[in-house]
């Protein structure tokens, strides 16, 4: 699938919006693409709210900030999906990951996460969204992206791929450089 892939602002939060309330994104509903960039006590919650209205209070204050944490990617007007990608020190949650704590000291960028409606999978979007989110760490000026895909042999359900399979980073170039458990690899590429 052909698709324009661009940084998320806030003129686009109504169609990340709407990404995230499309059919077969139930699991990104509760999460806002929040967890990993939190470390720790999750602490109260403001009144009044579920942790799902936090978590979408908190990325919606990212979007409106000077750092787009994630791009959108769109099939002519129509948004048909979303990766979190950023510099690794933006994601808290990494530092003491067993799976994906720091391969060494380089700086990275990292891909954590994709959110694809159950209408668009299989359609090559997720790959799309990658190689966009590559091509944007590039132009920000890193040397270095990782991620942390899935290496199972059967296929999972789509609804736990958020990291994304391996073979779809192996088909973007990337590299494995460590691996922790099993099936889940950490791979890296040097954006051309």
């Amino acid at each position: 699938m052909k698709l324009t892939v661009v940084p998320v602002t806030p003129d686009r939060w109504c169609d990340l919006e709407a990404v995230f309330n499309a059919k077969g994104c139930s699991v990104a509903r509760g999460c806002w693409c929040m967890a990993y960039r939190r470390s720790g006590s999750r602490g109260q919650l403001p009144p009044g709210m579920t942790r799902a209205q936090a978590n979408r209070a908190a990325l919606k204050a990212l979007v409106e900030g000077d750092n787009p944490p994630g791009l959108l990617g769109y099939r002519g007007k129509v948004p048909v999906g979303w990766v979190s990608v950023g510099p690794r020190e933006e994601y808290a949650k990494l530092k003491r990951s067993p799976v994906m704590k720091p391969v060494d000291e380089q700086p990275v960028w990292s891909v954590i996460c994709f959110v694809v409606p159950a209408a668009y999978r299989g359609q090559g979007v997720a790959q799309s969204l990658l190689k966009g989110a590559v091509a944007y760490a590039k132009a920000r000026g890193a040397t270095l992206v990782e991620g942390y895909p899935v290496d199972k042999p059967t296929r999972s359900n789509d609804d736990y791929m958020w990291f994304g399979a391996k073979s779809m980073y192996d088909n973007a170039g990337f590299k494995e450089v460590a691996r922790r458990r099993p099936q889940r690899p950490v791979v890296r590429i040097k954006p051309a």
